[in-house]
């Protein structure tokens, strides 16, 4: 197992990125390269920033390589709600997606968070 699959922010945003390719597997071809791509990216990008920075020197850069995953789970979010909103998603199947949304979110703001570097002082 590498050192990142151990972090619980990048489980959550590997599963997501997983679910989001399935989920969009029968999107309209016409969308192929508009919101299937852009989706795609933006959940490959979380993960992937993860990866990456966990393979950085220091908690700063690793920090910032979070907060570009931070960046690219928003761009999921919202690229959900518009493939809700054209009807590529049903109701149910997008809140699924949107609660492994959050829940990618939640744990990954959590572990950028906890790397600031004020985060050790009392308040």
């Amino acid at each position: 197992m590498k050192p990142y699959e151990r972090l619980a922010a990048w489980q959550r945003c590997h599963a997501l990125a997983l679910s989001v390719y399935r989920a969009s597997e029968q999107w309209p071809s016409a969308e192929r390269y508009g919101v299937t791509s852009q989706v795609r990216r933006a959940a490959l990008s979380a993960p992937t920033n993860i990866t990456e920075g966990a393979a950085k020197r220091g908690k700063a850069e690793f920090r910032r390589f979070l907060g570009h995953s931070i960046g690219s789970l928003s761009e999921v979010g919202y690229l959900l709600l518009v493939a809700r909103d054209l009807g590529m998603l049903t109701e149910n199947a997008w809140s699924t997606l949107e609660q492994e949304h959050d829940a990618a979110a939640r744990v990954t703001y959590l572990l950028y968070r906890s790397l600031s570097p004020d985060h050790s002082r009392p308040p």
